[in-house]
């Protein structure tokens, strides 16, 4: 790690803030440094986690994410460090927006557009009601599979800095699923706590959390999760965007359930929603995904 905090290129963070932390050079720039989510690619939930930091570091305290756009435009490396360029658009009356470029090698690989507002009552509040799960503590831990299976690679892992927890499908309580619109429950939480009285950086925690799953979801039909499948990946699965709305407050070291599914995939691709629901039932945040699908060749 270097003097400014941020692991240096192959290096395990020690702790998820670690997976979060930037450097800033100037007044709207930026560094960090991301691990790989695949060979030689960086895990692109945590250059939009960096790239929303970044956006939030320029933008009063009191104002709150409600909502991100990005696209992936190129693989980062995770072998160099990732300059993360702000854009200071517009600062209203009660919403302020930011555009984030995420430059490498002089190079593009991410865009984001986040908006911040004031906190507001909303007249005839509401929200969808939580799928009714087994909670995390009933279910089984999937890393300590991994752990077992592949000591050195769980060691080595960033992943291993946050907790997820598979509901099986058929559990009963789920609700129904589709035909042609295949769905994953999953609870997950950073492995670590969070600073108190930082509403931005559980906010840029779960934009990471959001892309362990998502994309996932669009190929269970043809195969599961990474982390619970045993035979080689048949389809290649790369981001290609994804947004997200913040419409209650919540710890993101504290566990969620991410209730997601799948209603296209064709030409290519694969289109993914999912909710965030906490302990107590409340609807905090909303994602989608598109998610480039093609067949690895063997």
């Amino acid at each position: 790690m270097d003097a400014s905090g941020v692991p240096e290129a192959g290096e395990t963070a020690g702790s998820f803030v670690d997976l979060l932390r930037i450097e800033q050079l100037d007044e709207n720039l930026f560094r960090g440094r991301c691990h790989a989510g695949a060979p030689m690619r960086a895990f692109g939930g945590q250059v939009a986690a960096q790239a929303l930091t970044a956006a939030g570091r320029t933008v009063e305290a009191e104002r709150q994410v409600h909502s991100l756009h990005g696209y992936f435009l190129r693989p980062g490396d995770p072998r160099h460090p990732i300059d993360y360029q702000v854009d200071r658009a517009r600062d209203g009356f009660s919403y302020a927006t930011r555009r984030v470029t995420a430059v490498q090698h002089d190079e593009v690989i991410f865009t984001l557009s986040a908006s911040f507002k004031f906190p507001e009552p909303t007249p005839g509040a509401r929200q969808s009601a939580m799928p009714l799960v087994p909670g995390p503590e009933e279910l089984p831990d999937p890393f300590q599979a991994w752990a077992e299976a592949a000591p050195k690679d769980y060691r080595e892992s960033a992943f291993r800095t946050l907790d997820l927890r598979f509901v099986p499908t058929g559990t009963p309580g789920l609700p129904p699923e589709l035909p042609g619109a295949p769905q994953q429950f999953v609870w997950l939480r950073t492995g670590s706590p969070l600073p108190e009285g930082d509403p931005l950086l559980h906010v840029c925690a779960l934009t990471y959390l959001s892309d362990l799953t998502l994309a996932s979801t669009t190929v269970l039909t043809v195969q599961p999760h990474r982390i619970q499948r045993t035979a080689p990946a048949r389809i290649m699965l790369a981001s290609l965007d994804h947004a997200m709305w913040f419409h209650r407050p919540f710890r993101a070291d504290e566990w969620l359930l991410f209730a997601q599914r799948s209603p296209s995939a064709s030409d290519g691709r694969g289109l993914a929603h999912g909710e965030f629901y906490d302990r107590q039932g409340n609807l905090v945040a909303s994602a989608v995904q598109e998610a480039l699908l093609r067949e690895r060749r063997t």
